[in-house]
């Protein structure tokens, strides 16, 4: 099965505005909408988590895109909690790997979110279905090795 899942980055340029492209993303037919926590180390929270923040009314899911070190620092079950009471129904954390995700496997499904896994086209066959039996929602098919941006091909393992 193949999904529309478009990425936007949460506050850019401020909530209201984030709140709007959500709307129309979801009025488009997006089937989730992957909604990125913007991160820095000096920073380690975006707006989202910073301050009171609620979805608007959507059809489709939205799933939080965040770095781990800002779920921490907040606390996960604080962090879950938080994001439920947004809205989010999803959440990625592409920087913990399936062997550490117990927790947080524990604390979304407290919560009712679920934890999305990332797969790439170098992953091992065997480690693969792990993280496809393992996630919930979808699997997150990196398309590309290497760092995020402009392509001109996709390796014939997507």
């Amino acid at each position: 099965m193949v999904a529309l899942i478009p990425y936007i980055t949460a506050g850019d340029p401020d909530l209201p505005t984030t709140a709007e492209a959500l709307k129309v993303l979801d009025s488009c037919g997006s089937d989730i909408i992957e909604l990125g926590l913007p991160y820095s180390d000096p920073l380690a929270d975006g707006p989202v988590i910073q301050g009171e923040c609620v979805l608007p009314q959507l059809s489709c899911p939205v799933s939080l895109f965040s770095y781990y070190n800002p779920i921490l620092k907040r606390g996960i079950g604080k962090f879950m909690t938080i994001i439920k009471d947004a809205g989010v129904q999803g959440l990625v954390v592409p920087d913990v790997p399936l062997e550490e995700t117990e927790i947080l496997r524990m604390e979304s499904s407290k919560n009712n979110i679920e934890l999305v896994l990332l797969t790439t086209p170098t992953t091992p066959t065997d480690r693969m279905k792990s993280i496809v039996s393992t996630s919930e929602g979808f699997v997150y098919l990196v398309s590309s090795v290497g760092v995020t941006g402009t392509r001109t091909d996709v390796s014939a393992r997507v």
